[in-house]
C-alpha cells in the first residue's frame, strides 16, 4: 500500500511541475533566460571572427558583468586596438581609446552602431537596454529549433524605451531556457540581425552556447562569430571595478 501511495504521490508531483512549466508567463521566460547568462557576476573571455566575402577579421576580447547594472569589455587583440576598453554604469556609457588616451561618453544614439566593425550593435554587447525591463513579452507558441523544444516570445518595446529595435523574437529552450535563436527588427517589422546559438553546453550549473552567429538579414555572405572559451559565474567583482580608472589599466 505504501508503495503505490509513493508512486501516486510521486506522479502528482511530475504533474504538477508539468502544469507549472506550462503556465510560465512570457516574461517569467525572458527573465530565467537573462539570469541564466548572467548571474549575479560573470566574467568571460571570447573571440570573435568578423567574416566578409574577401576578408576574415579576429579580436580577442574579455568581458565582466555585474548584474544588469555593470558591465566591462576589454579587447585584447588584435594588437592595434589592444587595450579599447567599454564601460556601462547604469544608464553611463564610456568607451576607452588608448590609441589617442581619449575617454569618449556614448550616448543613446550610438548603441545601433557597429561594435568593432562587426555584426553586432553596440548594445548587443554593452547592453544598455534590457530585454526583461525595456519590453513587454508574449508567448506565441512552443516549437523547434535544431530539434531543441523552444518556447516562442516576441516582445515589443515599452513606450518611453530607449532601445534600438522595433521588435525581438526569441526562441528560448524549454529546458534549460537558452536561447537558442534571437531576431531583431526594425521599427517598419523588417527584419535586420538575425541570432543563431550552437555548441550547448555545461558551465557549471548553467547551459550555455559556446559559440553564437549574427547574421544580417540583407548580407548573406557576412557575418559574425562568437566563440566563448570562458566562463566563470557567481564570483565577487566589487562595483568599484566597473570606473573610468580601471577601463585605462585592466588586463
Amino acid at each position: 500500500m505504501n508503495t503505490r501511495k509513493h508512486l501516486l504521490l510521486a506522479i502528482c508531483m511530475l504533474g504538477a511541475a508539468e502544469v507549472g512549466a506550462q503556465t510560465l508567463s512570457a516574461t517569467e521566460i525572458v527573465k530565467r533566460a537573462d539570469e541564466n547568462s548572467r548571474g549575479t557576476s560573470v566574467y568571460s573571455e571570447m573571440k570573435m571572427t568578423i567574416v566578409r566575402p574577401t576578408w576574415t577579421r579576429e579580436i580577442g576580447i574579455k568581458s565582466w558583468g555585474k548584474g544588469r547594472e555593470y558591465s566591462l569589455a576589454l579587447i585584447t587583440s588584435p594588437a592595434r586596438e589592444k587595450g579599447q576598453a567599454f564601460l556601462k554604469r547604469g544608464k553611463d556609457l564610456w568607451s576607452w581609446q588608448p590609441s589617442i588616451s581619449r575617454m569618449v561618453k556614448m550616448s543613446s544614439s550610438m548603441m545601433g552602431q557597429s561594435w568593432m566593425g562587426s555584426d553586432f550593435t553596440n548594445d548587443d554587447l554593452i547592453k544598455e537596454s534590457s530585454m526583461v525591463n525595456d519590453y513587454t513579452h508574449h508567448l506565441e507558441k512552443t516549437e523547434k529549433i535544431r530539434e531543441v523544444d523552444c518556447y516562442k516570445v516576441v516582445y515589443t518595446p515599452k513606450e518611453k524605451a530607449a532601445v534600438v529595435w522595433g521588435k525581438v523574437v526569441a526562441w528560448i529552450s524549454t529546458a534549460d531556457f537558452v536561447e537558442m535563436k534571437m531576431e531583431f527588427y526594425d521599427e517598419d517589422n523588417k527584419l535586420v540581425n538575425s541570432l543563431s546559438s550552437y555548441d550547448i553546453k555545461t558551465y557549471g550549473s548553467r547551459r550555455l552556447a559556446a559559440r553564437v552567429e549574427m547574421q544580417p538579414a540583407d548580407k548573406p555572405n557576412q557575418k559574425t562569430i562568437m566563440l566563448f572559451e570562458k566562463y566563470d559565474f557567481d564570483t565577487a567583482i566589487e562595483e568599484s571595478f566597473f570606473s573610468q580608472q580601471n577601463m585605462q589599466k585592466v588586463k
